[in-house]
């Protein structure tokens, strides 16, 4: 799996199926399963309510009375996703229910131990990622309707509200929207292994068409989310416990393992669609960054890091354009970056707008909140330096524009 030459003459939906693509909806898991057998009846009840037993602070002695639970009762791969996410929003529920100054420095083993049976099946790592609170957390209210965001619900959801909510709903549909552009990723890593210059450019044209959609869709964050409950009350169930100062040691896994472990918390890096585009496009990233985002591939399903790394060993398409002295080619190419510069410029907005102003207004009032506050204004829930790492994979990105722009902003 992976190989160029295994692609040559296949179907495309044969080679998306090789990495657990979806044809409609990329890296999104069509049809979650909603529910668990009910074995699993405490872990679907206490994740279902989360909210109301963190708030009133009762999470964590109800998950310190569960009994421990085979993993081994879940069938399929459909399970098997429902039941890290379930076990993902207990473990952050449990471990930030007090905020960002009682963490729970131990996992229980009634959590812990099946939790970390079902990561290994699954190739995750134990704690909440993208792939579970984006990919895999969402069902439609009518079943026979479209999927936009006023006809979906979220599966499991951390104290927040509606913006909870939205966060994870527009972040869905920004990772749908991707769609298309993978597809049309994977036609292009095709055709430039037998030279198709106009099969090269259609699937260019659905990434450059893919990426814009994105960043319209991405727009729907603010009406959909507010700063100040993002900031004060959301975002730390998404920390994790690696480059965290509230976590400096780690979280002891009881049952696992005699030391603690540092994982990241869940990041938009998480992303398989945009790692996908680079890898496409030839972007090459400063050493730190580069290294942060290779990092983050650890929390992606095998099948998506595998399209990922497939896409980045295969015929360098930058180089194959700038080889064919078509003028046409390096226009579709460079439409590609520009679009992919545009949706990382807008993500930087959306970072000032939800974490860098919130902070500084929670500081200058003598940091209200029982969340994140200032712990992690400048580090993001991945353990990147926020600011800084996203200007510097927007402006590598940019670099790589092969007609380079005489004056940048």
């Amino acid at each position: 799996m992976g190989n160029i030459e295994s692609y040559t003459g296949a179907a495309l939906v044969t080679d998306l199926d090789c990495f657990n693509l979806s044809e409609r909806s990329g890296f999104v898991l069509e049809q979650p399963e909603i529910d668990l057998p009910e074995y699993y009846r405490v872990w679907m009840d206490l994740a279902s309510n989360i909210t109301p037993l963190i708030q009133s602070h009762q999470l964590r002695v109800l998950v310190d009375q569960m009994p421990v639970l085979s993993p081994y009762n879940l069938k399929g791969h459909r399970e098997l996703r429902l039941a890290h996410l379930a076990l993902g929003f207990l473990t952050m529920g449990y471990v930030w229910q007090e905020g960002q100054h009682l963490p729970a420095k131990t996992l229980p083993k009634s959590l812990a131990l099946p939790y970390s049976l079902v990561s290994q099946r699954l190739g995750l790592p134990p704690i909440l990622t993208y792939a579970d609170s984006v990919l895999a957390n969402w069902r439609l209210k009518d079943p026979t309707g479209a999927m936009e965001i006023g006809n979906l619900e979220t599966l499991f959801s951390f104290p927040g509200g509606e913006s909870c909510q939205g966060f994870f709903l527009v972040s869905l549909l920004v990772e749908k929207a991707a769609s298309a552009g993978i597809k049309g990723a994977v036609s292009v890593m095709k055709a430039v292994a037998t030279c198709d210059i106009i099969s090269i450019q259609k699937g260019l044209y659905k990434v450059s068409q893919s990426l814009k959609k994105m960043r319209k869709i991405f727009e729907l964050m603010h009406r959909h989310v507010d700063p100040t409950s993002f900031h004060g009350i959301l975002r730390i169930f998404f920390s994790g416990w690696r480059d965290n100062p509230m976590l400096p040691d780690g979280l002891l896994y009881e049952g696992v393992g005699v030391k603690p472990i540092m994982l990241s918390g869940g990041s938009a890096a998480q992303s398989p669609s945009i790692q996908c585009f680079d890898a496409l496009l030839g972007i090459c990233h400063e050493d730190h960054a580069a290294s942060f985002l290779r990092r983050m591939r650890e929390y992606m399903l095998p099948s998506h890091r595998q399209l990922i790394e497939t896409l980045s060993s295969g015929s360098p398409l930058r180089d194959f354009v700038l080889s064919c002295s078509r003028p046409s080619l390096c226009i579709n190419y460079d439409s590609c970056v520009s679009a992919l510069v545009n949706l990382r410029s807008y993500h930087l907005s959306v970072v000032a707008r939800y974490i860098t102003i919130p902070g500084h207004r929670a500081r200058a009032m003598g940091c209200p909140f029982n969340g994140v506050c200032s712990a992690l204004d400048d580090t993001g829930t991945g353990g990147s330096n926020t600011l800084p790492f996203l200007k510097s994979i927007r402006d590598s990105t940019r670099r790589a524009l092969i007609a380079q722009p005489r004056h940048i902003t």
